[in-house]
């Protein structure tokens, strides 16, 4: 029974270390794991309670396990419950990579009829159209597509959105009452395939979602994100 206590405690221990190494960013992306033979001597264990750590490791997406040259730390894939908003940076850096935002476009302009799938506004409505890109690791993560009722939201117009990401900048000032989420899998536009560099057609997830208030509509964002390196999770209960 002890040698059973033991076995788990020092199952408990691998998996500990090791996916703190890869959430830390000690081992990045790419990085070998010690083999098994390896982490088998280190702990002072047995090669089954090494296998077992690193299985649980395979689970739940941190490495993955290549036939002949050993285990490799996965880049991280995304997990975002379905029906939370959730704010861009904050996810990149719980992954611990370094996040970076770049506007790529921003236009203040009147709401037009073509609009009308995204927003319901009137047509003359004053809108603000944003575009950028959200950047994790040095690498791109998520094409954003935005538009902002002005009417709504009035001081948006003055925000330098240079600097700071519309999504960020809206759940931190702009109280709303009720949200929809669309989720499409889809191959990519030129437009998002060029700011997410990928091969135009590339199979991608995009989500959709609009907020609204006791006002009306606050914003519409379309974000399309790389489909091998996102997934969606739902937690349910009875």
């Amino acid at each position: 029974m002890q040698g059973i206590a033991k076995d788990k405690s020092l199952h408990v221990r691998i998996l500990g270390d090791v996916e703190g190494r890869i959430l830390s960013g000690e081992w990045p992306p790419g990085h070998r794991i010690p083999f098994e033979h390896e982490l088998t001597e280190q702990y002072g264990c047995s090669r089954m309670t090494v296998n077992k750590a690193l299985s649980e490791l395979v689970t739940r997406g941190l490495i993955e396990r290549r036939r002949r040259s050993g285990s490799f730390v996965t880049r991280p894939q995304v997990q975002s419950l379905v029906m939370k908003i959730h704010d861009i940076p904050r996810e990149v850096q719980a992954l611990g990579l370094d996040y970076e935002y770049r506007l790529l476009s921003i236009e203040r302009r009147p709401y037009r009829q073509s609009d009308r799938p995204r927003l319901d506004l009137v047509p003359g409505d004053p809108i603000l159209d944003i575009t950028s890109c959200h950047m994790a690791g040095g690498l791109p993560f998520c094409f954003e597509e935005r538009l902002i009722n002005l009417a709504a939201v009035p001081d948006a117009a003055d925000v330098d959105f240079l600097i700071q990401p519309p999504g960020s900048w809206l759940l931190g000032q702009v109280p709303w009452s009720a949200a929809e989420h669309r989720i499409r899998a889809v191959t990519t536009t030129k437009r998002a395939a060029d700011a997410l560099d990928l091969a135009p057609g590339t199979a991608c997830l995009v989500i959709e979602r609009r907020t609204w208030s006791n006002d009306g509509h606050i914003t519409h964002v379309r974000l399309t994100y790389p489909g091998e390196r996102h997934e969606l999770v739902a937690q349910l209960s009875p």
